[in-house]
């Protein structure tokens, strides 16, 4: 690391309160962190970060979300942290009549262990790095329990990940790949969060801690720059929501940079958020016209991986679109499912149920003329499918090898 950066002050999106730590503010809100610039200078005696109204795009080479250090309050960690971010944005032409627009796909499977949550964890774990602490935590039973555990094992810090009791063994196996010490723990799961923040000598880095959202926001730093280095702004950005904490991070992005005046106050990307129907709490406050989140009680989906009844940072993902004129919307297990098929066969990606929700929700908004076909869209695909399991659809015929060129010439004629 080139010098250790110091705290910025966190601040309440809702009240504008201050604190010096914490995840919470008094009013109940989720914090976020302050990049003005006014916290000290590193080892180097350089300025720890730019006053986000001052950010330019960098005009330095790499591709990781440390090209966006002087927006990031921490310092670069060793290990696979260093590498996080520079994902792939690509077209999807073969995929634009089924979305109803012009599609392009943020392929976050890319990053080191298969989903976004690594830029989360790479600051996280770089903070804890800079403050000397021992021990990061997290409390998960998908891919962010992964992500935390491979990025505090390649940087040499111990970590802590709280499951549930029932959590099914595969997913157990995956996470104890990396060796952190797991801890299931009996009764109300939903509790975690807040009394994980309370627990003695462990760094919490939960799904919006305001370290994790400071990482998460380079999705959309990395998006936008695209288009502006083609002179052009997103018109939608799209992605699957659960805790709320990806997508406080796209907005937190968008914030910062249209404070810098990178981004058009009166032109920014719309900001759509997918639920799945079966456990769709934001959704259902945004039809609503409600401006906070009542818990639900969530069904079975198979986008288990974003079915939180409670989301934590709910009601900042209700400010966040109504701020960008976007929407929060629910979609069916059946279009889930469809549109992981559609990825997989038109773009070449196997993606999780939770990723396919933003392709399914573009469509549903492309058919309700809520999205133009001639729009210019972005789907966050974020995390890998290779982890689910599934069965197949059909399976394969037998064919003995003397009658293979007559079977084979058969099936490329038609």
């Amino acid at each position: 690391m080139t010098g250790t950066k110091t705290p910025p002050t966190r601040v309440c999106y809702r009240c504008g309160r201050e604190a010096a730590t914490g995840a919470r503010c008094s009013c109940g809100e989720p914090l976020w962190l302050k990049i003005d610039g006014t916290d000290g200078v590193d080892a180097t005696g350089r300025a720890d970060r730019t006053d986000a109204t001052r950010f330019s795009w960098p005009e330095t080479s790499g591709s990781s979300i440390w090209r966006y250090r002087d927006l990031l309050p921490v310092s670069r960690p060793p290990g696979i942290g260093s590498v996080v971010g520079g994902t792939p944005l690509f077209r999807t032409p073969r995929l634009d009549d089924y979305a109803g627009c012009e599609l392009r796909v943020k392929d976050e499977s890319a990053n080191p262990t298969g989903s976004f949550k690594d830029r989360g964890s790479a600051v996280g774990v770089a903070r804890a790095l800079d403050a000397g602490d021992d021990w990061v935590g997290t409390v998960s039973h998908g891919n962010m329990a992964m992500s935390t555990a491979a990025t505090a094992a390649s940087a040499g810090l111990n970590c802590l990940v709280l499951v549930p009791d029932d959590i099914p063994t595969e997913r157990l196996t995956h996470i104890a790949r990396y060796d952190p010490t797991l801890v299931r723990v009996e009764g109300d799961y939903g509790r975690l969060y807040d009394v994980s923040l309370d627990l003695p000598g462990v760094r919490f880095v939960n799904s919006d801690a305001p370290l994790r959202v400071a990482g998460q926001k380079t999705t959309a730093l990395e998006i936008c720059e695209a288009f502006a280095d083609e002179g052009r702004t997103p018109d939608a950005i799209v992605a699957p929501v659960s805790s709320g904490g990806h997508a406080s991070a796209i907005w937190k992005a968008v914030c910062e940079l249209r404070d810098a005046n990178l981004l058009n106050a009166e032109s920014l990307p719309r900001l759509y958020f997918v639920q799945a129907a079966a456990c769709d709490p934001i959704a259902e406050a945004f039809r609503n016209g409600a401006d906070r989140v009542t818990p639900v009680d969530g069904g079975e989906t198979v986008a288990y991986s974003i079915a939180n009844a409670s989301p934590p940072s709910g009601n900042r993902v209700l400010a966040a679109v109504r701020d960008t004129g976007g929407a929060v919307l629910s979609v069916a297990d059946d279009a889930i499912l469809d549109a992981k098929r559609q990825l997989a066969r038109r773009a070449g990606l196997c993606v999780e149920p939770a990723s396919a929700t933003t392709l399914a929700g573009i469509r549903h908004l492309s058919t309700a003329g809520k999205i133009d076909p001639e729009e210019s869209v972005v789907a966050i695909a974020t995390g890998t499918g290779f982890r689910e399991r599934s069965p197949l659809a059909e399976t394969p015929e037998s064919v003995p090898i003397g009658d293979l060129p007559e079977r084979v010439a058969s099936l490329v004629s038609g």
